[in-house]
């Protein structure tokens, strides 16, 4: 019988889920009442499926998620939260991706941006875009040792070959001039190439008093901003919400 050539042949062109495949179809009597051209289809069905698996494990483990396991099916659309549902599902078809435009999540502490902003970056991945999450304190952190040990070149060429990059939390603390300059140069080699995800307490309108020099934050909010679709969320903070009130 041919069968263990085969196996090895599979194996050695990493063809492993094909190779299973073709195991199990061996130990089904019923399988061979299908025809070549179907019993073919399953296999090859096997491997695609697979590999996607596969592919899709990296890019999650990868882009770092801080809530990994966020997605848009489970995003809830209370009233008092004022969350554009059409918008939303809108941006799960990733075509924002795909042109290069960015999304602004807005809102109170607890309102749920880092929940939805990694939804979306899930989404990306699933789209097969390379995604990665960084809060910006860590982001500006990463960029100051980068300087220091002579690597930062290298970093920002890493963020640019990201096809969206999620900065949580900006703005929670004044930026010094040399984040201004970092920011700059990292959406920079973004704008028009890439898409980048934005989460703030603060409104975009009030982003250009926080980043203070007239010059660099123009250059900034317009990089950000242009073709940017926004969310900015209402209602009370929802961890209090699911909080379990004491027992009288």
């Amino acid at each position: 019988m041919l069968t263990e050539p085969t196996l090895e042949k599979l194996r050695a062109m990493r063809l492993t889920a094909m190779a299973e495949g073709y195991v199990e179809q061996q130990n089904m009597p019923d399988m061979h009442q299908l025809a070549f051209d179907e019993r073919l289809g399953l296999l090859v069905d096997a491997e695609y499926l697979a590999r996607e698996n596969r592919r899709l494990a990296t890019l999650l483990r990868d882009a770092k998620l801080k809530i990994s396991q966020a997605c848009v099916e489970d995003i809830d659309y209370p009233p008092r939260r004022e969350l554009d549902k059409a918008l939303v599902r809108q941006l799960a078809t990733c075509r924002w991706v795909q042109e290069h435009h960015n999304v602004i999540v807005s809102g109170a502490t607890g309102t749920g941006k880092t929940y939805i902003a990694c939804a979306l970056g899930n989404q990306a991945c699933r789209k097969g875009y390379r995604t990665i999450y960084r809060r910006a304190t860590r982001l500006f952190d990463e960029l100051l040792l980068a300087r220091a040990d002579g690597s930062y070149v290298k970093l920002l060429a890493k963020l640019a070959r990201m096809d969206v990059l999620l900065i949580d939390d900006f703005g929670l603390k004044p930026i010094t001039e040399q984040e201004k300059l970092d920011l700059l140069e990292i959406l920079e080699d973004r704008c028009g190439s890439r898409s980048t995800i934005m989460t703030s307490q603060l409104p975009p309108a009030k982003w250009h008093d926080l980043l203070g020099d007239p010059t660099l934050a123009d250059a900034i909010l317009d990089r950000i901003l242009h073709s940017a679709h926004r969310l900015a969320l209402k209602g009370p903070s929802r961890r209090k919400e699911k909080e379990v009130k004491p027992e009288a």
